[in-house]
């Protein structure tokens, strides 16, 4: 690695990466580990690690764990304080370990500062203290990560009581009134935490049906929940224009050509994330993106350049921190291994929201089985009547159900929905049941540990509650 003395610096490296996300900082451990020098160019210091440990993943199941501890007696606004401090703190703890994990190897180099590219093998960093500098390498990789989107609803975006995900989550006020735009795993996720430290949550769902990718089932049970918890849900909901008052603000909205009116402290739109390419002068190198600014890649991640690779939210894949994991190993794979691994090989990928309990799934739900064209078995137990799950009342905690949607012909699994306490780590055996082809009546016949939630899968896959006829063969 090299660089000049004054003035304008230049380094030369083997590898540059483009932001500190997992994929990122996970191949360039791996790369600085057998000896290539590596620069790794992150945007703000406050975002080493990426997303998921700084504004994302971590924060947020964070304040998941700390809403459930609130007790009746506790001042909401002060415990909510309390809550936001812990959890920062443990965002901090996160943000320097990555940084340390990284700048600890001596072949690796993180610079601080915004960078363009120049040409396909060069970026231009204008760096957080002031000074310039200029990066060149053999091979880029580019893990920028998405960021929330904030629709274009009359009033929205000038509102001073907008709140992204993020600004929400380090905000130490508690809204006392709530409306999230949106009704997705997000929003969700952000209804079930807000509601429990004491906010009164709105949830503005613009689809006529809760949850639409949802078997209908399982949206139910999710809104008995959520129902149950105070989180009021209106579906249907077309938003038309946000406007502000001196100490609050009111979100106009129709259902069904009626208008009606919410007044609240804090908006939160919770409508999706888009790919961060702007600015990084993508066109200077060469490399394609598509109309919501994602790059363009293979099934090896490569870009429109065979030397640049694009890993995590920016490529347009399934935005989950675990993807992003999965693509430095394909990465990896191309520039360390064989190079036969591929975005084909990942099967069934998990996905958990943090409500209480959590709602969790995996692999088709039972109207894409059908959709399909797929011969089918449905075993769907509540969890208050899974005898075999003992924990579920050790814990107090019995609201839910386990869905299993099975092939008749073949009794493998094609997927699951698991609304339980636990959820987020039972789905991971069902989703390596599915990998591996492992039958449902292997499932349920397993030893499992006891008492535990995976005993569950000793029972609910024989709860056969529909089966589709055989087909009639002429």
């Amino acid at each position: 690695m090299t660089a000049s003395t004054e003035g304008q610096h230049h380094l030369s490296a083997d590898v540059l990466v483009v932001g500190f996300g997992k994929g990122g900082k996970t191949a360039a451990r791996a790369l600085g580990g057998t000896g290539k020098t590596v620069v790794l160019v992150e945007e703000s210091a406050r975002m080493y690690g990426g997303t998921c440990p700084n504004v994302g993943c971590v924060p947020s199941k964070g304040m998941v764990h700390h809403s459930r501890k609130r007790r009746p007696q506790d001042d909401p606004q002060r415990f909510y304080e309390q809550s936001v401090d812990k959890v920062q703190d443990v965002r901090e703890f996160m943000r320097q370990g990555n940084y340390d994990g990284l700048t600890g190897l001596e072949s690796v180099t993180v610079v601080t500062g915004k960078a363009v590219f120049t040409d396909p093998h060069t970026v231009a960093v204008s760096k957080a203290d002031g000074g310039r500098l200029t990066v060149t390498a053999e091979t880029v990789l580019v893990n920028t990560g998405s960021r929330p989107v904030v629709p274009d609803t009359p009033g929205l975006r000038a509102s001073r009581f907008l709140l992204t995900s993020t600004e929400l989550l380090e905000s130490r006020h508690l809204p006392q009134r709530l409306a999230i735009i949106g009704g997705g795993y997000l929003g969700l996720e952000f209804a079930a935490i807000y509601q429990r430290f004491g906010s009164r949550v709105t949830m503005l769902a613009r689809g006529e049906r809760f949850l639409p990718r949802a078997d209908a089932d399982v949206a139910e049970a999710v809104r008995t929940i959520l129902d149950g918890e105070g989180v009021t849900i209106v579906t249907g909901a077309q938003v038309r224009e946000v406007r502000d008052g001196a100490d609050d603000t009111t979100v106009v909205y129709d259902v069904g050509g009626t208008e009606h009116t919410l007044t609240v402290d804090a908006v939160l739109p919770a409508t999706g994330r888009v790919p961060a390419t702007d600015g990084l002068g993508l066109e200077s190198a060469g490399v394609r993106t598509a109309k919501d600014g994602a790059i363009e890649v293979d099934e090896h991640l490569r870009t429109s350049q065979p030397h640049i690779f694009a890993l995590g939210d920016v490529n347009g894949g399934p935005k989950f921190t675990y993807i992003s994991l999965d693509d430095s190993r394909i990465v990896l794979d191309q520039l360390l291994g064989e190079g036969k691994r591929t975005t084909a090989d990942r099967g069934a990928v998990p996905n958990t929201v943090f409500m209480t309990p959590p709602l969790a799934t995996v692999g088709m739900t039972e109207q894409e089985a059908r959709a399909a064209g797929r011969r089918i078995k449905v075993a769907r137990e509540n969890v208050e009547d899974i005898l075999a799950m003992p924990r579920a009342y050790a814990v107090e905690e019995t609201r839910g159900l386990m869905k299993f949607v099975l092939d008749a012909d073949t009794d493998l699994i094609l997927g699951a929905a698991l609304l339980s306490v636990d959820a987020q780590e039972l789905i991971n055996t069902v989703t390596l049941a599915i990998r591996h082809r492992i039958t449902a009546t292997e499932l349920r016949n397993t030893i499992y540990t006891h008492p535990s939630s995976t005993e569950a899968f000793n029972e609910v896959p024989r709860m056969i509650i529909h089966e589709d006829p055989p087909t009639e063969h002429h």
